[in-house]
Protein backbone atom coordinates (compact mmCIF):
# COMPACT_ATOMS: atom_id res chain seq x y z
CA UNK A 1 0.00 0.00 0.00
CA UNK A 2 1.04 3.55 -0.75
CA UNK A 3 -0.80 6.01 1.46
CA UNK A 4 -0.23 9.76 1.49
CA UNK A 5 -2.26 12.60 2.98
CA UNK A 6 -2.31 15.36 0.35
CA UNK A 7 -4.65 18.00 1.83
CA UNK A 8 -6.07 18.88 5.25
CA UNK A 9 -9.05 20.98 6.27
CA UNK A 10 -7.92 24.17 8.03
CA UNK A 11 -10.75 23.85 10.60
CA UNK A 12 -11.89 20.24 11.04
CA UNK A 13 -9.85 17.03 11.09
CA UNK A 14 -10.95 16.14 7.55
CA UNK A 15 -8.26 15.18 5.07
CA UNK A 16 -7.80 14.04 1.49
CA UNK A 17 -5.45 11.12 0.87
CA UNK A 18 -4.09 9.09 -2.01
CA UNK A 19 -4.21 5.32 -1.47
CA UNK A 20 -2.59 3.09 -4.08
CA UNK A 21 -3.22 -0.65 -3.88
CA UNK A 22 -2.51 -3.57 -6.19
CA UNK A 23 -5.56 -2.79 -8.35
CA UNK A 24 -5.09 0.94 -8.67
CA UNK A 25 -5.60 4.22 -6.87
CA UNK A 26 -8.49 5.22 -4.63
CA UNK A 27 -8.96 8.80 -3.45
CA UNK A 28 -9.99 9.20 0.18
CA UNK A 29 -12.33 9.93 1.87
CA UNK A 30 -14.55 7.45 0.07
CA UNK A 31 -17.67 5.35 0.51
CA UNK A 32 -17.47 1.64 -0.36
CA UNK A 33 -20.59 -0.02 -1.83
CA UNK A 34 -21.11 -3.52 -0.45
CA UNK A 35 -20.99 -6.51 -2.79
CA UNK A 36 -21.90 -9.16 -0.22
CA UNK A 37 -22.16 -12.09 -2.63
CA UNK A 38 -19.42 -10.87 -5.02
CA UNK A 39 -21.79 -8.49 -6.82
CA UNK A 40 -23.44 -5.12 -6.23
CA UNK A 41 -27.08 -6.24 -6.38
CA UNK A 42 -28.63 -5.28 -9.71
CA UNK A 43 -25.50 -3.94 -11.37
CA UNK A 44 -22.77 -5.39 -13.55
CA UNK A 45 -19.10 -4.69 -12.73
CA UNK A 46 -18.91 -2.45 -15.80
CA UNK A 47 -21.84 -0.39 -14.56
CA UNK A 48 -20.29 0.00 -11.11
CA UNK A 49 -17.01 1.03 -12.70
CA UNK A 50 -18.83 3.60 -14.88
CA UNK A 51 -20.12 5.28 -11.71
CA UNK A 52 -16.56 6.13 -10.71
CA UNK A 53 -16.32 3.53 -7.95
CA UNK A 54 -12.78 2.26 -7.33
CA UNK A 55 -13.19 0.36 -4.03
CA UNK A 56 -15.92 -2.14 -3.09
CA UNK A 57 -16.44 -4.56 -0.19
CA UNK A 58 -16.89 -8.33 -0.40
CA UNK A 59 -18.09 -10.52 2.46
CA UNK A 60 -15.69 -13.19 3.70
CA UNK A 61 -18.24 -15.25 5.60
CA UNK A 62 -20.70 -15.52 2.72
CA UNK A 63 -18.08 -16.15 0.02
CA UNK A 64 -16.61 -18.92 2.15
CA UNK A 65 -20.01 -20.62 2.25
CA UNK A 66 -20.87 -19.94 -1.40
CA UNK A 67 -19.13 -20.38 -3.82
CA UNK A 68 -16.38 -21.55 -1.45
CA UNK A 69 -12.62 -21.22 -1.31
CA UNK A 70 -11.96 -23.96 -3.88
CA UNK A 71 -13.98 -22.15 -6.55
CA UNK A 72 -12.33 -18.81 -5.75
CA UNK A 73 -8.87 -20.35 -5.97
CA UNK A 74 -9.72 -22.05 -9.26
CA UNK A 75 -10.97 -18.72 -10.63
CA UNK A 76 -7.78 -16.94 -9.61
CA UNK A 77 -9.44 -14.89 -6.85
CA UNK A 78 -12.57 -12.81 -6.47
CA UNK A 79 -11.45 -10.05 -8.85
CA UNK A 80 -11.43 -12.45 -11.78
CA UNK A 81 -14.40 -14.44 -10.47
CA UNK A 82 -16.69 -11.39 -10.39
CA UNK A 83 -15.04 -9.37 -13.17
CA UNK A 84 -13.98 -6.45 -10.94
CA UNK A 85 -10.80 -4.65 -12.06
CA UNK A 86 -10.41 -2.20 -9.20
CA UNK A 87 -9.72 -2.32 -5.48
CA UNK A 88 -11.52 -4.59 -3.06
CA UNK A 89 -11.79 -4.85 0.71
CA UNK A 90 -13.05 -7.92 2.54
CA UNK A 91 -14.52 -7.95 6.01
CA UNK A 92 -13.33 -10.80 8.23
CA UNK A 93 -16.59 -12.50 9.16
CA UNK A 94 -16.57 -10.88 12.60
CA UNK A 95 -19.84 -9.03 12.05
CA UNK A 96 -21.59 -12.32 11.28
CA UNK A 97 -20.71 -13.46 14.81
CA UNK A 98 -23.38 -10.94 15.80
CA UNK A 99 -25.80 -10.83 12.88
CA UNK A 100 -25.99 -14.66 12.78
CA UNK A 101 -25.48 -15.17 16.52
CA UNK A 102 -28.19 -17.84 16.75
CA UNK A 103 -25.99 -19.99 14.50
CA UNK A 104 -22.74 -19.20 16.34
CA UNK A 105 -20.78 -20.23 19.44
CA UNK A 106 -17.68 -18.14 20.24
CA UNK A 107 -14.63 -19.56 22.00
CA UNK A 108 -11.01 -18.44 22.27
CA UNK A 109 -10.17 -20.72 19.36
CA UNK A 110 -12.71 -19.08 17.05
CA UNK A 111 -16.38 -19.07 16.12
CA UNK A 112 -18.30 -22.29 15.54
CA UNK A 113 -20.95 -21.66 12.87
CA UNK A 114 -23.89 -23.69 11.70
CA UNK A 115 -24.48 -22.81 8.06
CA UNK A 116 -27.85 -21.03 7.66
CA UNK A 117 -28.13 -22.81 4.30
CA UNK A 118 -27.22 -26.44 5.11
CA UNK A 119 -26.88 -26.59 8.90
CA UNK A 120 -23.33 -27.91 8.47
CA UNK A 121 -20.95 -26.87 11.24
CA UNK A 122 -17.71 -25.05 10.48
CA UNK A 123 -15.27 -23.12 12.63
CA UNK A 124 -13.94 -19.71 11.69
CA UNK A 125 -10.64 -19.00 13.42
CA UNK A 126 -8.44 -15.92 12.97
CA UNK A 127 -6.10 -18.05 10.87
CA UNK A 128 -8.91 -19.40 8.72
CA UNK A 129 -10.40 -15.93 8.22
CA UNK A 130 -7.07 -14.67 6.89
CA UNK A 131 -6.62 -17.74 4.68
CA UNK A 132 -10.09 -17.25 3.16
CA UNK A 133 -9.31 -13.59 2.49
CA UNK A 134 -6.03 -14.62 0.86
CA UNK A 135 -8.02 -16.91 -1.45
CA UNK A 136 -10.44 -14.09 -2.23
CA UNK A 137 -7.44 -11.92 -3.09
CA UNK A 138 -8.75 -8.66 -1.63
CA UNK A 139 -6.44 -5.65 -1.59
CA UNK A 140 -7.41 -4.84 2.00
CA UNK A 141 -8.21 -7.62 4.45
CA UNK A 142 -9.59 -7.29 7.98
CA UNK A 143 -8.60 -9.06 11.16
CA UNK A 144 -11.15 -11.41 12.70
CA UNK A 145 -12.55 -9.53 15.69
CA UNK A 146 -14.99 -10.39 18.45
CA UNK A 147 -17.74 -7.78 18.19
CA UNK A 148 -19.47 -9.03 21.32
CA UNK A 149 -23.17 -8.39 20.80
CA UNK A 150 -25.58 -5.62 19.93
CA UNK A 151 -24.55 -3.80 23.05
CA UNK A 152 -26.17 -0.57 21.97
CA UNK A 153 -29.73 -1.79 22.43
CA UNK A 154 -29.30 -2.07 26.22
CA UNK A 155 -26.27 0.23 26.42
CA UNK A 156 -24.46 -2.73 27.92
CA UNK A 157 -20.81 -1.91 28.58
CA UNK A 158 -19.87 -4.70 30.98
CA UNK A 159 -17.86 -7.95 31.10
CA UNK A 160 -18.84 -9.37 27.69
CA UNK A 161 -17.69 -6.19 25.94
CA UNK A 162 -14.37 -6.22 27.78
CA UNK A 163 -13.91 -9.91 26.97
CA UNK A 164 -14.59 -9.25 23.28
CA UNK A 165 -12.22 -6.27 23.22
CA UNK A 166 -9.35 -8.20 24.79
CA UNK A 167 -10.00 -11.21 22.56
CA UNK A 168 -9.89 -8.95 19.50
CA UNK A 169 -6.35 -7.89 20.43
CA UNK A 170 -5.28 -11.51 20.89
CA UNK A 171 -6.94 -12.50 17.62
CA UNK A 172 -5.14 -9.65 15.86
CA UNK A 173 -1.82 -11.22 16.83
CA UNK A 174 -2.93 -14.53 15.34
CA UNK A 175 -4.11 -12.78 12.17
CA UNK A 176 -0.78 -10.96 11.86
CA UNK A 177 1.17 -14.20 12.25
CA UNK A 178 -0.97 -15.99 9.65
CA UNK A 179 -0.71 -13.08 7.22
CA UNK A 180 3.03 -12.61 7.54
CA UNK A 181 3.76 -16.32 7.17
CA UNK A 182 1.69 -16.57 3.98
CA UNK A 183 3.82 -14.47 1.67
CA UNK A 184 0.85 -12.19 0.90
CA UNK A 185 2.00 -9.25 3.02
CA UNK A 186 3.21 -7.17 0.08
CA UNK A 187 0.05 -7.55 -2.05
CA UNK A 188 -2.69 -7.66 0.59
CA UNK A 189 -2.96 -5.16 3.42
CA UNK A 190 -4.16 -6.14 6.89
CA UNK A 191 -6.28 -3.70 8.94
CA UNK A 192 -6.82 -3.92 12.70
CA UNK A 193 -10.28 -3.29 14.20
CA UNK A 194 -10.71 -1.22 17.36
CA UNK A 195 -13.39 -2.63 19.68
CA UNK A 196 -14.57 -1.71 23.18
CA UNK A 197 -18.27 -1.07 22.75
CA UNK A 198 -19.64 2.17 24.15
CA UNK A 199 -17.13 2.30 26.99
CA UNK A 200 -14.48 5.00 26.40
CA UNK A 201 -12.05 3.33 28.81
CA UNK A 202 -12.27 0.03 26.95
CA UNK A 203 -11.85 1.84 23.63
CA UNK A 204 -8.67 3.46 24.95
CA UNK A 205 -7.38 0.13 26.21
CA UNK A 206 -8.01 -1.44 22.81
CA UNK A 207 -6.36 1.50 21.05
CA UNK A 208 -3.29 1.05 23.27
CA UNK A 209 -3.04 -2.59 22.21
CA UNK A 210 -3.69 -1.95 18.53
CA UNK A 211 -1.22 0.95 18.34
CA UNK A 212 1.51 -1.23 19.82
CA UNK A 213 1.18 -3.31 16.66
CA UNK A 214 1.26 -0.35 14.27
CA UNK A 215 4.34 -1.56 12.37
CA UNK A 216 2.56 -4.80 11.48
CA UNK A 217 -0.73 -3.46 10.13
CA UNK A 218 -1.52 -1.19 7.18
CA UNK A 219 -4.57 0.59 8.57
CA UNK A 220 -7.21 0.74 11.27
CA UNK A 221 -10.97 0.32 11.46
CA UNK A 222 -13.45 1.35 14.14
CA UNK A 223 -15.88 -1.50 14.73
CA UNK A 224 -18.79 -2.27 16.99
CA UNK A 225 -20.93 0.76 16.10
CA UNK A 226 -23.99 1.37 13.88
CA UNK A 227 -25.94 -1.19 15.88
CA UNK A 228 -28.61 1.17 17.16
CA UNK A 229 -26.62 3.16 19.70
CA UNK A 230 -27.56 6.75 20.45
CA UNK A 231 -26.02 9.09 17.89
CA UNK A 232 -24.51 11.27 20.60
CA UNK A 233 -22.58 8.21 21.80
CA UNK A 234 -21.71 7.14 18.24
CA UNK A 235 -19.92 10.34 17.25
CA UNK A 236 -18.01 10.61 20.51
CA UNK A 237 -16.61 7.08 20.10
CA UNK A 238 -15.67 7.85 16.48
CA UNK A 239 -13.90 11.04 17.56
CA UNK A 240 -12.12 9.35 20.45
CA UNK A 241 -10.71 6.68 18.14
CA UNK A 242 -9.93 8.96 15.19
CA UNK A 243 -8.07 11.39 17.45
CA UNK A 244 -5.66 8.64 18.51
CA UNK A 245 -5.24 6.67 15.29
CA UNK A 246 -1.99 7.30 13.37
CA UNK A 247 -1.85 10.11 10.81
CA UNK A 248 0.00 7.88 8.36
CA UNK A 249 -2.61 5.10 8.21
CA UNK A 250 -6.10 4.97 6.65
CA UNK A 251 -9.00 5.17 9.13
CA UNK A 252 -12.13 3.15 8.37
CA UNK A 253 -15.51 3.51 10.15
CA UNK A 254 -17.36 0.24 9.61
CA UNK A 255 -21.05 0.10 8.70
CA UNK A 256 -21.61 3.84 8.19
CA UNK A 257 -24.03 4.81 5.39
CA UNK A 258 -26.36 7.74 6.14
CA UNK A 259 -25.17 10.93 4.45
CA UNK A 260 -25.09 12.93 7.69
CA UNK A 261 -23.08 10.15 9.39
CA UNK A 262 -20.60 10.08 6.53
CA UNK A 263 -19.91 13.81 6.61
CA UNK A 264 -19.64 13.96 10.40
CA UNK A 265 -17.17 11.05 10.26
CA UNK A 266 -15.13 12.78 7.55
CA UNK A 267 -15.03 15.96 9.65
CA UNK A 268 -13.78 13.89 12.60
CA UNK A 269 -10.93 12.45 10.52
CA UNK A 270 -12.34 9.25 8.97
CA UNK A 271 -11.19 8.20 5.49
CA UNK A 272 -13.36 5.19 4.58
CA UNK A 273 -16.87 3.91 5.26
CA UNK A 274 -19.15 1.15 4.01
CA UNK A 275 -22.80 0.18 4.34
CA UNK A 276 -25.54 -1.75 2.54
CA UNK A 277 -27.85 1.25 3.07
CA UNK A 278 -27.78 2.85 -0.41
CA UNK A 279 -28.30 -0.42 -2.29
CA UNK A 280 -30.73 -2.00 0.17
CA UNK A 281 -32.86 1.12 0.46
CA UNK A 282 -33.03 1.29 -3.35
CA UNK A 283 -34.70 -2.11 -3.37
CA UNK A 284 -37.33 -0.72 -0.99
CA UNK A 285 -38.06 2.17 -3.33
CA UNK A 286 -36.13 4.95 -1.61
CA UNK A 287 -33.98 7.41 -3.54
CA UNK A 288 -31.27 9.40 -1.75
CA UNK A 289 -31.22 13.12 -2.52
CA UNK A 290 -29.60 16.31 -1.26
CA UNK A 291 -32.89 17.23 0.45
CA UNK A 292 -33.21 13.85 2.18
CA UNK A 293 -34.38 10.32 1.30
CA UNK A 294 -37.36 10.19 -1.08
CA UNK A 295 -39.79 7.31 -0.60
CA UNK A 296 -41.08 6.71 -4.12
CA UNK A 297 -43.67 4.18 -2.97
CA UNK A 298 -45.82 7.07 -1.71
CA UNK A 299 -48.88 7.94 -3.75
CA UNK A 300 -47.93 11.61 -4.07
CA UNK A 301 -45.35 10.62 -6.69
CA UNK A 302 -47.88 8.90 -8.99
CA UNK A 303 -48.21 12.03 -11.18
CA UNK A 304 -44.81 13.57 -10.48
CA UNK A 305 -42.99 13.64 -13.80
CA UNK A 306 -39.77 15.24 -12.55
CA UNK A 307 -36.63 13.16 -12.31
CA UNK A 308 -35.39 12.18 -8.85
CA UNK A 309 -32.91 15.05 -8.87
CA UNK A 310 -32.45 17.43 -11.79
CA UNK A 311 -28.85 18.12 -10.71
CA UNK A 312 -27.84 14.46 -10.46
CA UNK A 313 -25.49 13.15 -13.19
CA UNK A 314 -26.48 9.49 -12.78
CA UNK A 315 -27.90 7.60 -15.77
CA UNK A 316 -31.33 7.28 -14.13
CA UNK A 317 -31.72 11.04 -13.78
CA UNK A 318 -29.86 11.93 -16.96
CA UNK A 319 -32.15 9.70 -19.04
CA UNK A 320 -35.21 11.47 -17.67
CA UNK A 321 -36.68 8.55 -15.70
CA UNK A 322 -39.59 10.16 -13.85
CA UNK A 323 -40.62 9.75 -10.25
CA UNK A 324 -44.03 8.70 -11.57
CA UNK A 325 -42.60 5.80 -13.56
CA UNK A 326 -40.47 4.71 -10.63
CA UNK A 327 -43.49 4.92 -8.33
CA UNK A 328 -45.41 2.72 -10.78
CA UNK A 329 -42.79 -0.06 -10.95
CA UNK A 330 -40.87 0.27 -7.70
CA UNK A 331 -40.78 -2.94 -5.59
CA UNK A 332 -42.55 -4.71 -8.51
CA UNK A 333 -40.01 -4.60 -11.36
CA UNK A 334 -36.28 -5.23 -11.05
CA UNK A 335 -35.71 -2.31 -13.43
CA UNK A 336 -36.74 0.09 -10.66
CA UNK A 337 -34.32 -1.39 -8.14
CA UNK A 338 -31.62 -1.23 -10.79
CA UNK A 339 -32.35 2.44 -11.57
CA UNK A 340 -32.48 3.47 -7.91
CA UNK A 341 -29.31 1.54 -7.07
CA UNK A 342 -27.43 3.45 -9.76
CA UNK A 343 -28.79 6.73 -8.43
CA UNK A 344 -28.07 5.97 -4.76
CA UNK A 345 -24.49 4.84 -5.38
CA UNK A 346 -23.84 8.01 -7.37
CA UNK A 347 -25.38 10.07 -4.57
CA UNK A 348 -23.05 8.53 -1.99
CA UNK A 349 -20.07 9.00 -4.30
CA UNK A 350 -20.98 12.65 -4.81
CA UNK A 351 -21.33 13.31 -1.09
CA UNK A 352 -17.77 12.08 -0.57
CA UNK A 353 -16.39 13.48 -3.83
CA UNK A 354 -17.66 16.95 -3.04
CA UNK A 355 -16.17 16.62 0.43
CA UNK A 356 -12.78 15.85 -1.15
CA UNK A 357 -13.10 18.81 -3.52
CA UNK A 358 -14.04 21.15 -0.66
CA UNK A 359 -11.14 20.01 1.52
CA UNK A 360 -8.74 20.62 -1.35
CA UNK A 361 -10.28 24.05 -2.04
CA UNK A 362 -10.21 25.01 1.64
CA UNK A 363 -14.02 25.32 1.80
CA UNK A 364 -15.01 22.15 3.67
CA UNK A 365 -16.76 24.00 6.56
CA UNK A 366 -18.85 25.85 3.97
CA UNK A 367 -19.71 22.57 2.27
CA UNK A 368 -20.86 21.12 5.59
CA UNK A 369 -23.11 24.13 6.27
CA UNK A 370 -24.56 24.04 2.76
CA UNK A 371 -25.20 20.29 2.75
CA UNK A 372 -26.79 20.14 6.18
CA UNK A 373 -28.97 23.19 5.46
CA UNK A 374 -30.32 21.52 2.32
CA UNK A 375 -30.68 18.07 3.88
CA UNK A 376 -32.35 19.10 7.16
CA UNK A 377 -33.54 22.64 6.57
CA UNK A 378 -37.26 21.90 6.68
CA UNK A 379 -37.19 20.13 10.02
CA UNK A 380 -34.10 21.28 11.88
CA UNK A 381 -30.55 20.08 12.47
CA UNK A 382 -30.19 16.95 14.59
CA UNK A 383 -28.70 17.96 17.93
CA UNK A 384 -25.99 15.30 17.70
CA UNK A 385 -24.78 16.62 14.32
CA UNK A 386 -24.52 20.13 15.73
CA UNK A 387 -22.53 18.89 18.73
CA UNK A 388 -20.24 16.67 16.65
CA UNK A 389 -19.34 19.40 14.17
CA UNK A 390 -18.90 21.99 16.92
CA UNK A 391 -16.26 19.67 18.42
CA UNK A 392 -14.14 20.30 15.31
CA UNK A 393 -14.86 24.00 14.89
CA UNK A 394 -17.96 24.14 12.67
CA UNK A 395 -21.17 25.62 14.12
CA UNK A 396 -24.18 24.82 11.94
CA UNK A 397 -26.33 27.26 13.93
CA UNK A 398 -24.08 30.26 13.34
CA UNK A 399 -25.76 32.78 11.01
CA UNK A 400 -28.55 30.27 10.38
CA UNK A 401 -32.29 30.45 11.00
CA UNK A 402 -32.61 26.67 10.98
CA UNK A 403 -33.38 25.33 14.47
CA UNK A 404 -31.73 22.44 16.28
CA UNK A 405 -33.94 19.49 17.23
CA UNK A 406 -33.38 16.62 19.64
CA UNK A 407 -32.40 13.30 18.12
CA UNK A 408 -32.72 13.29 14.35
CA UNK A 409 -31.38 11.29 11.47
CA UNK A 410 -32.20 10.65 7.83
CA UNK A 411 -35.46 12.31 6.78
CA UNK A 412 -37.95 9.58 5.93
CA UNK A 413 -41.44 9.98 4.51
CA UNK A 414 -43.55 7.48 6.40
CA UNK A 415 -47.14 8.07 5.32
CA UNK A 416 -48.87 8.28 1.98
CA UNK A 417 -49.64 11.91 1.22
CA UNK A 418 -51.69 11.27 -1.93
Amino acid sequence: MEFKVTHRCHTTRARVSRMVLAHGETALPTFMPVATQAAIKGLTPEQVESLGITLILNNTYHLNLRPGVDVLKAAGGAHLFEGWRHNMLTDSGGFQLVSLSKFTTITEKGALFSSPFTGESTILTPEESISIQHAIGADIIMQLDDVGEYISISRYIGPRVEEAMERSIRWLDRCIQQHESSGQKHTQNLFAIVQGGLNPSLRDKCLDGMLERKDRVSGYAIGGLSGGEEKDVFWRIIKQCADRLPEDRPRYAMGIGFAEDLLVCVALGIDMADCVFPTRTARFGVALTHTGPMNLTLGKYAKDFDTIDSMCPCLTCRDGTSRALLHHIVTHETAAAHALTIHNIVFQAQVMGRARDAIIAGTFPDYLRSFFASYFGDRGYPEWCVAALRSVGVDLLENSNIPMVSGGGAKWEYSDAA
